[in-house]
């Protein structure tokens, strides 16, 4: 999507300190990070929440998780936590899927 804040990262538009590419998907530290390690991994095609994913998104879903947990390795977190909001009531603030890897601290129960 043309004016899309992560569509425009993913293309190089905007600068953004990416911490991971391949060709489902993207991933980069979010600038305003909630945790010591906060990294948002992104579907390269545009899909505005997971609300609006449908069945023939299954490989994809599966590989941006799949993704923080190997971001999350690599970073030696032994525990950690991914979050994907859907719709603005829940705190999603950009309308292009995402999933936030959070780790390096201490987290509550429950979230919010």
């Amino acid at each position: 999507m043309e004016n899309c804040l992560f569509c425009k990262i993913a293309r190089g538009d905007i600068p953004a300190k990416k911490v991971h590419e391949d060709a489902l998907c993207f991933a980069f530290e979010d600038i305003q990070p909630q945790a010591p390690t906060h990294v948002l991994v992104c579907p390269r095609e545009h899909v505005a929440s997971l609300a609006e994913a449908q069945a023939g998104h299954q490989e994809m879903l599966g590989h941006l998780l799949a993704t923080a947990a190997g971001i999350a390795q690599k970073r030696g977190l032994g525990a950690f936590r991914t979050v994907v909001n859907t719709g603005a009531e829940a705190g999603q603030s950009v309308l292009h899927l995402h999933v936030h890897l959070l780790g390096g601290r201490a987290m509550g129960w429950p979230p919010g």
